[in-house]
């Protein structure tokens, strides 16, 4: 069974966390801003990273730290990207040297990443200074898993944190994580940073078998604004301490493990896509009736990524017509004369569309259901059995006047 429990990144045995302000965004004296999360004992460890031909110093420092399959310790910070900067390398390394030489364990076994502005020096100096306040505010609790997950934010208005309990092999397995993510957010991850823990048992070839298994139907099936960052990464870390016979093959054990871990990641992607920058609306596209699931999400994503889709949502409007507009240009063949199309929320649930032809609805009923903060459009293509959910938001104002002076 299969139940989200409290404690985030430290629900797991033998991991803590803990966030601090070392200095990275001077503007912002109160605001933590290095966050710590490490594992008592070695960890088989994956990660997937951007697409974006540009990436970010730490994201290159991390693939060669990952090369054997294993890491004991992640750093992290807001307020700066490290990408496209002088001494991004070097300086993702000292981090992760001031960390190891703080733990006793080997640089190599330390991961890192950096969010925030893209082609600004990272004050390197400032979170070297600050590893021994980190180290010493190390615990194992709900409320070090908050510190660290409020330590990477940037726009973001709240922070993401979830956690699972299932049982593989018999063994209660535990498993939690910490994000960030609010803007540059599009399929194929985008500026989100996702840290996973969890104390089952699983080599390091599975481990990131089920992490690329994960990532492809949730955080890939989210959009805020269309843009890939240069800092996407999701990592995961197991620790093994749970006991459980070690997961090397596919099986029962490992179809366990990966539903919960999709589960938490699917959790945590709906909640940065109800974060998107300036949102007022969590928007969930689930296309059904799709000759192909690789075709409905097409579709979905389609959908959840159309700016006017978006424009219309903010502003309550039941413009289905653009709904449909997105539809067709997705790339997907499909007859358009077999679409029907509702909009739903707590508020009721209306159709708009059948047949692919405009419905005459009720448009002040129209007009409460998408007031409410989770809105649904459900769209029946007639074609087949396949389905698929993404998940995006409205654009608003606010939107603009956040990334209008971002990195002033």
């Amino acid at each position: 069974m299969l139940n989200f429990i409290d404690g985030g990144v430290c629900a797991a045995q033998g991991f803590r966390a803990a966030g601090v302000h070392a200095g990275v965004k001077t503007h912002a004296e109160w605001k933590k801003d290095v966050a710590l999360i490490v594992s008592d004992v070695d960890c088989t460890a994956a990660a997937v990273f951007t697409k974006n031909v540009v990436k970010a110093a730490p994201i290159h420092v991390d693939l060669r730290h990952l090369a054997d399959g294993k890491a004991r310790a992640v750093i992290a910070n807001s307020g700066n990207a490290n990408a496209c900067a002088p001494q991004g390398e070097e300086n993702a390394e000292r981090m992760c040297s001031a960390v190891a030489q703080a733990l006793g364990c080997k640089p190599e076994d330390v991961l890192v990443s950096s969010t925030g502005v893209i082609g600004q020096r990272i004050n390197v100096e400032a979170i070297e200074t600050a590893i021994p306040t980190l180290c010493a505010a190390l615990e194992r609790s709900a409320e070090a898993s908050d510190a660290a997950g409020h330590a990477i934010m940037t726009t973001d208005t709240t922070k993401k944190e979830a956690a699972v309990e299932t049982t593989v092999g018999g063994k209660p397995v535990r498993m939690g994580g910490i994000a960030k993510g609010s803007g540059m957010i599009h399929p194929n991850m985008g500026t989100m940073l996702c840290f996973l823990t969890t104390d089952c048992a699983i080599s390091p070839e599975m481990i990131k078998t089920a992490l690329l298994e994960t990532v492809s139907v949730s955080f890939n099936r989210i959009s805020v604004d269309g843009d890939t960052s240069t800092n996407d990464t999701c990592c995961v870390l197991a620790n093994g301490l749970a006991g459980n016979e070690p997961i090397t093959a596919k099986g029962p054990d490992y179809d366990a493990f990966l539903s919960a871990l999709r589960a938490l990641c699917t959790e945590l992607a709906k909640k940065m896509a109800s974060d998107g920058e300036g949102a007022r609306h969590l928007i969930t596209c689930t296309v059904q009736g799709a000759k192909s699931e690789k075709s409905a999400e097409t579709i979905s994503k389609s959908v959840v990524s159309s700016t006017l889709t978006k424009a219309a949502i903010f502003g309550a409007d039941a413009n289905w017509g653009r709904v449909l507009c997105a539809m067709g240009y997705s790339g997907e063949d499909f007859d358009p004369d077999q679409v029907s199309v509702h909009f739903a929320s707590a508020a009721g649930d209306i159709q708009v569309c059948a047949k692919g032809r405009g419905l005459d609805f009720d448009e002040d009923l129209a007009k409460k259901v998408l007031t409410e903060h989770d809105v649904e459009i459900n769209i029946s293509m007639g074609e087949g059995e396949a389905s698929c959910t993404c998940w995006g938001c409205d654009i608003t104002y606010d939107y603009i006047k956040i990334n209008g002076d971002y990195r002033t």
